[in-house]
């Protein structure tokens, strides 16, 4: 977040007025209407990226809709998002395109429906935030302690890690407060046992 990126509100306005084409089905096996891996392919190369290989295809590629159907939706609209004419003039920034699409995207896609990231004014500008902060930037005018801040409050996957660790702890926790009250109801019934 250490460079100065594209105004926000041009990319959540992108994002808003996403073209039809980039809302048809994904396709998955033999139905759906649009080649999600041809897709994140064209997306890359006006990015200056190289082209997908075939291994890195697969990773767009599905016969699950119940699984992938919402991961390739949302694939669809950050390929959008990062069509953008200041993405594809500013391509030195864009090298871990792949990745952001392959990893982070499956992270938000994991906590949120690819329709709130075009109908939901917050959930757009976290996607836009996550991918700016993806490729080490922030929005245009803010500091990286305002950018860091935002995008921290909007973070649905960083919320849903949080609160995943939360319940991890609280586990334990519980586990070891019983293991305490079954050692100390063991030493009572011995220290009674005793007398």
């Amino acid at each position: 977040m250490n460079t100065e990126g594209p105004f926000l509100e041009s990319l959540t306005r992108r994002l808003a007025e996403t073209p039809p084409e980039f809302l048809l089905e994904p396709r998955i096996g033999n139905k759906g209407a649009v080649n999600v891996a041809a897709v994140v392919n064209d997306t890359l190369v006006a990015l200056g990226q190289d082209a997908l290989t075939q291994n890195d295809a697969r990773v767009f590629q599905s016969t699950d809709a119940k699984q992938d159907r919402n991961r390739l939706q949302v694939t669809l609209l950050a390929c959008w998002l990062l069509y953008d004419e200041w993405f594809r003039a500013h391509s030195e920034f864009t090298e871990r395109a792949l990745y952001f699409l392959q990893d982070d995207v499956r992270a938000l896609s994991a906590v949120t429906n690819a329709q709130k990231f075009i109908s939901d004014l917050d959930r757009r500008e976290e996607l836009v935030r996550v991918t700016l902060s993806a490729f080490g930037l922030r929005p245009f005018g803010e500091t990286i302690s305002q950018a860091q801040d935002r995008l921290m409050t909007l973070n649905a996957a960083e919320r849903e890690r949080v609160i995943q660790a939360a319940r991890v702890a609280e586990q334990r926790a519980q586990a070891v407060r019983e293991a305490m009250a079954k050692k100390a109801a063991e030493e009572a019934a011995a220290k009674a046992y005793r007398e």
